[in-house]
């Protein structure tokens, strides 16, 4: 943890101003004289906003820095799955090495924190998040790293990725993960039931991904509510992508979402170009918590996406048909707030007392910096400078 004076920063978008931060976290907000040991910037009128968070992602899982992964195989979800996990040792898909790529992109772009979904299969057993979990400890004081257990591969068709997941949760993951359980395991009462079960043995909440769509992905997160209620689970569990509630049936959607916002049900979105994704506007309108994530980016599964949150905001803005400033700025809240929110974080913000972990933005305004492509200037993490032009303190592998 570190001290620092920035000075001429306007925070969320405001007046100029000073800051102080005292071990690493924000003392006052104002006219700051100087302090003979505390190292001063200028933030040179920069936006001031508290760290983005990536709130869903793969960090096992990117190509990036490696030689161009040559895709040419249908866009199904369990040929890609599938072809994935038997193919990431001949593909030299190291990941320690791939999600130090990864995290260090997000860390350079201004995110503080990462929540990330990592493989767990009776294939490769807990070697991916023993890689992930090497690197949450080399970046630690420069990105904090949330890990999920996530059976992608399915859960009651993979018999052993039950007991797999019960080792991880005891060993450092902490949050537990599931897919689709109609589409992909076929079952949904008894892998709901199992992760529910697992759940609350380890006192973990659950963040799930529903890819299925219209009534069956209705059915599904009824399913979930019931459990939700009878577990005692409210405010411990999220739905990831969530595509149901893009669905075309505005009455059964709102229905949905009046439980989601009952039962303090997060969701994740990653505005996905390609799916009917849910209206982040309608669900913040209802009180559900909602933060964003890269989810895979550059990896087996496609070619597209960047360690950027601010690159993933434009992304849900256009998904989401943003124009207007006022919507512009919420999209930010939901790459910032929203996804402290999604995972909890305790004194998030910008206010004394909060972590000094924040980003310098680049715009006239908060919707001129979402729209408009830029390299944060500086980065500070624990009161310490990380990033600065994009450039993070350390060396990508």
């Amino acid at each position: 943890m570190s001290n620092l004076i920035l000075r001429n920063v306007r925070p969320f978008g405001a007046e100029a101003t000073d800051i102080l931060i005292r071990d690493g976290r924000i003392v006052e907000l104002g006219a700051i004289a100087d302090h003979p040991g505390i190292p001063a910037e200028d933030g040179k009128g920069a936006i001031l906003w508290p760290g983005l968070i990536d709130a869903h992602t793969h960090l096992d899982k990117t190509t990036w820095g490696m030689d161009w992964h040559v895709n040419n195989r249908a866009a199904i979800l369990r040929g890609r799955i599938d072809f994935e996990r038997e193919q990431r040792l001949e593909l030299g898909l190291d990941p320690h090495r791939q999600s130090m790529r990864h995290a260090i992109g997000l860390a350079a772009h201004g995110a503080s924190h990462i929540r990330s979904h990592v493989d767990i299969d009776t294939t490769h057993g807990l070697r991916l998040v023993e890689g992930v979990q090497q690197t949450r400890e080399k970046l630690k004081g420069i990105i904090d790293i949330e890990i999920v257990a996530f059976p992608q591969s399915g859960l009651m068709v993979m018999p052993g990725t039950l007991e797999l997941l019960d080792t991880a949760l005891a060993n450092g993951c902490e949050v537990l993960g599931g897919i689709d359980p109609c589409g992909i395991d076929r079952d949904p009462k008894g892998q709901l039931d199992a992760l529910f079960k697992l759940a609350v043995k380890h006192g973990v909440p659950i963040d799930i991904h529903l890819h299925e769509v219209g009534e069956l992905g209705a059915f599904t997160m009824e399913l979930i509510f019931e459990r939700v209620r009878a577990n005692g689970m409210q405010g411990k569990f999220v739905i990831s992508h969530a595509f149901a509630l893009g669905m075309n049936d505005y009455l059964r959607v709102g229905k949905l979402i009046d439980e989601i916002a009952e039962l303090d049900i997060g969701i994740a979105t990653t505005g996905a170009p390609s799916a009917s994704v849910p209206s982040v506007k309608r669900l913040r309108e209802a009180g559900v918590r909602v933060g964003a994530g890269c989810d895979g980016i550059r990896d087996t599964w496609g070619p597209w996406g960047l360690p950027d949150m601010m690159d993933r905001a434009r992304i849900i803005g256009m998904k989401n048909g943003v124009r207007s400033d006022i919507d512009l700025r919420a999209i930010l809240e939901i790459v910032s707030q929203g996804g402290a929110d999604i995972m909890a974080l305790k004194d998030y913000g910008l206010a004394p007392g909060c972590h000094a972990d924040f980003v310098l933005l680049q715009g006239q305004t908060i919707g001129h910096a979402v729209v408009q492509p830029a390299t944060p200037p500086l980065v500070v993490k624990g009161g310490k400078v990380i990033a600065r032009e994009g450039i993070c303190i350390v060396d990508m592998p």
